[in-house]
């Protein structure tokens, strides 16, 4: 398996060397918005130790990164008054994943809307913080 990368965009972030629009924060985990949701309310759950994805994350980590999963998936639930959500979580290239630090997606979904698809193009910034706003309003 390939050794962890430091300078990948989300240690990053946890060091704070890149900017991000911050949900919410605790000992073990980050919480972010996603800048190129494929819904309203998308957010990207980190564990703060370092590991490349599901395959090498540590037990200790993975329950703190779930439990806050969890939390997460209830507040966009509320603070977008979804239907449901989609929680997914990408491991090495073959398994869809582009940023190597592991990260769990929650999604608010709403019944007969389809995810946006995957473009590369970034949100607005104001409209990530208004979403992140609402969600942070709820928790």
């Amino acid at each position: 398996m390939t050794a962890y990368d430091d300078q990948n965009v989300f240690a990053k972030i946890l060091r704070g060397e890149m900017p991000c629009e911050k949900v919410y924060e605790d000992d073990n985990t980050l919480v972010i918005m996603d800048i190129m949701p494929r819904g309203d309310g998308h957010i990207l759950v980190l564990p703060k130790a370092p590991s490349r994805n599901i395959l090498d994350i540590d037990s200790d980590s993975l329950t703190s990164l779930m439990a806050t999963v969890q939390k997460m998936a209830l507040a966009v639930m509320k603070a977008f008054s979804a239907n449901g959500t989609t929680v997914q979580q990408f491991s090495e290239s073959a398994g869809g994943q582009v940023v190597f630090h592991t990260h769990v997606h929650v999604i608010p979904r709403f019944d007969g809307v389809a995810l946006r698809p995957h473009t590369g193009d970034m949100a607005d910034p104001a409209i990530l913080k208004e979403h992140a706003d609402k969600i942070r309003a709820v928790l």
